[in-house]
């Protein structure tokens, strides 16, 4: 059955309008804009939400350039999360605890304030999926870049016994070495240890449409019949990864969910209204892709 999603108001944008965006590079494949424009038209708020491709040897320039234009903000998304922690002029625990910032604020003082939503919208999605960690189990973790941080530190948050696996052992080494307690598997070892683990999350753009590895989809036949395999991967909705998860019978989590749960908290410091991630609120991005 075709769910009808409700009609969102006509989007308002004004002379005072409240501008946000999203950098990255690439950036065309995030579903963002659709995501918050859907909430600035859904609750009459002025203002809009733009893609904002950045090279990282602009990255900084991007960004004091959007805080001198007057945006209120940006999300920060590959391969710049580790550049905007270092950029920020003042961060919120969960940004300091990850080492990372996915969303920033430009206050009215002129400082910059960075956030960290990747892991507690991780850990959200789980909830929604009804598969939410379980304290003293174990979880995988393929990458050791800045979303793999802020995952990692809130799984540990929850008890989670946390592992690392990277392609470059050093990145995992420095990830762990900043993270106490959690361990760092080689990376050609990885798929020979899957028995050992409760959760896979793979926090790498790996997968990903118009990424290093479109297909990228490893075995995963010495996994455990209780193994939940998580991808923050959301284009596309299902990645070969989670395609190889379910047809081993194995539970699954895509990316969408980490999409919406992380995004509420940046809305709602950029354009003043806390929005619902509900049943329209994924109809409506799922429709988009």
């Amino acid at each position: 059955m075709t769910t009808s999603l409700p009609t969102p108001a006509p989007q308002i944008i004004t002379g005072k309008a409240r501008l946000a965006g999203v950098l990255g590079w690439p950036v065309e494949h995030s579903r963002s804009p659709a995501l918050h424009n859907y909430w600035l038209r859904r609750y009459g708020v002025d203002g809009a939400y733009v893609p904002l491709p950045a090279a990282p040897e602009y990255f900084v320039a991007a960004v004091l350039g959007l805080q001198a234009a007057g945006f209120r903000g940006a999300n920060v998304t590959i391969p710049h999360k580790e550049a905007a922690y270092q950029l920020a002029d003042v961060l919120d625990a969960s940004a300091r605890r990850a080492g990372a910032v996915n969303t920033l604020v430009f206050r009215e003082d002129g400082k910059i304030l960075g956030l960290s939503t990747d892991g507690g919208g991780f850990v959200a999605s789980l909830e929604a999926s009804s598969l939410p960690p379980r304290p003293q189990t174990r979880a995988l973790l393929l990458g050791a870049g800045g979303a793999a941080r802020s995952v990692a530190a809130a799984l540990q948050d929850r008890g989670v016994k946390v592992a690392i696996t990277n392609r470059t052992q050093e990145r995992a080494e420095a990830l762990a070495a900043a993270l106490p307690g959690t361990d760092v598997l080689p990376w050609h070892v990885w798929e020979q240890r899957l028995g050992e683990f409760a959760l896979l999350v793979n926090t790498t753009s790996l997968g990903m449409e118009g990424g290093p590895d479109p297909l990228f989809s490893p075995s995963l036949v010495h996994a455990s019949d209780h193994l939940v395999v998580a991808d923050i991967v959301y284009v596309p909705r299902v990645t070969p990864l989670l395609a190889a998860a379910t047809g081993q019978g194995l539970r699954t989590v895509g990316g969408l969910g980490m999409l919406l749960h992380q995004a509420r908290l940046g809305f709602r410091e950029w354009f003043g209204v806390d929005p619902q991630v509900d049943d329209a609120t994924r109809d409506y991005v799922l429709n988009s892709f």
